[in-house]
């Protein structure tokens, strides 16, 4: 791959369905990973199912991150739009959140100027050399500090990060904290007068089809500030997300869908409201020679959530139940682990280890039972088993359905946590 450009990986179709996948280092694939996924299942016959809960929709899909940038030139191009606001804010602990009604106009550089200050170029360096760039925006002032909210798979495996205000101004970042699965990553730099936070909207608020806009820096610093408008294309979007290019799901993120351009470069960057208010966090796009105007952001609550706990914590501890585990679909792998899967088992995935002394140990799950059911939800693949262990916090008691010998048994555990 030339310098500069990025690496933009083709799906491959599995039963017509459409690929999506997330570009993070290796490093990054078993970190906090607490339901260890076993060697054997970088196979990638994955048989996607789809999730239907209350109005979340599923995508089938694997899909391609976005949009982190590596070294790369180009001249500045700033597209500008724009709208209005009706303006009722509060801030609590340095977060100045809106409860303004939209107001829909033809043009929004009202709502451009109020988010634009706060964003920046987040440039990542390694071995004293600029690796990637992506964008990031300031969300909170406090304690003498100036809080950044960027992807983590911008700033995944950079020794040295710099941000890069619009006046010009540059700062080295100190990583507050980061994490994968979500992947929401903050900063921090010295406050000062020059520097302006955002202030967050209310993505459950917004409509399908409401006007959004995005600001970053697609192509680096050369293009920083760009503007992008579109459409909120969808709400409560369930889309499978790999950690690696193997195409293997490994978890489900629920995102926002726009049709607003987002480019290599504009991950981490502000998804905003028509009163210029970020709901939400660009992170990822589908890319398909046969698709177009398909990008997903993360909701500004979500990323609110965990943001908070990585400035207490600096990382997010989840469940632990201490099994390695591979979907039903792998028969290959499955059966070089010596597992016999029975003929009328379809769905459900299954244990290929258990720790010793892990909460699934002490349950009594087995090498060998499919677990088809956590706390009473389908796991259909281990990107479901995820996504519904996730729901939980370390300390719960859950039941978990699984088939032993042809018969459906249940157990309860107690979730461990995550080191």
């Amino acid at each position: 791959m030339k310098e500069g450009e990025f690496m933009r990986i083709k799906p491959r179709k599995l039963r017509n369905e459409k690929e999506i996948i997330i570009d993070v280092t290796p490093d990054e694939t078993n970190k906090n990973d607490n339901v260890r996924e076993n060697t054997y299942s970088s196979y990638s016959g994955v048989n996607h199912q789809n999730i239907k809960n209350n109005n979340q929709v599923s995508i089938p899909v694997v899909i391609i991150l976005c949009i982190v940038l590596s070294l790369i030139s180009g001249g500045l191009g700033a597209y500008l739009m724009i709208s209005t606001r009706q303006n009722t804010t509060t801030t609590t602990n340095g977060i100045t959140t809106s409860t303004a009604k939209l107001t829909e106009t033809n043009s929004i550089s009202d709502a451009v100027s109020k988010v634009y200050d706060a964003v920046v170029v987040v440039e990542v360096y390694s071995n004293n050399q600029l690796a990637s760039t992506g964008t990031g925006f300031v969300y909170k002032k406090a304690n003498g500090k100036a809080y950044l909210m960027t992807n983590n798979h911008v700033i995944s495996g950079g020794k040295t990060i710099k941000v890069l205000f619009q006046n010009g101004d540059e700062l080295e970042a100190t990583t507050v904290g980061s994490d994968t699965y979500s992947d929401i990553a903050v900063l921090s730099v010295k406050d000062s007068d020059k520097i302006v936070a955002a202030t967050t909207g209310a993505s459950d608020k917004s409509t399908v089809g409401d006007t959004v806009f995005t600001v970053g820096s697609p192509e680096g610093s050369d293009y920083a500030g760009t503007v992008t408008k579109g459409i909120l294309s969808a709400k409560d979007r369930l889309v499978e997300v790999a950690l690696s290019n193997s195409q293997t799901s490994d978890y489900y993120m629920q995102v926002l869908q726009t049709d607003a351009a987002i480019n290599p470069g504009n991950s981490g960057g502000p998804l905003c409201n028509t009163n210029g208010e970020v709901i939400g966090i660009t992170n990822m796009k589908l890319v398909d020679d046969t698709v177009e105007g398909m990008g997903f952001a993360i909701p500004i609550e979500d990323a609110l959530k965990v943001a908070e706990v990585l400035e207490k914590d600096g990382k997010v501890s989840r469940p632990y139940i201490g099994i390695s585990m591979l979907d039903l679909s792998n028969s290959y792998y499955l059966w070089q682990a010596g597992i016999m899967v029975p003929e009328n088992v379809n769905n459900g995935v299954a244990v290929v280890k258990v720790e010793s002394n892990s909460p699934a140990d002490k349950a009594g799950i087995k090498k060998g039972d499919i677990i088809t059911k956590l706390a009473g939800k389908d796991t259909k693949s281990l990107a479901e088993f995820r996504y519904e262990l996730y729901k939980h916090s370390p300390n719960d008691s859950v039941e978990v359905t699984y088939i032993r010998d042809g018969k459906e048994q249940k157990t309860k555990l107690t979730l461990g946590k995550s080191e």
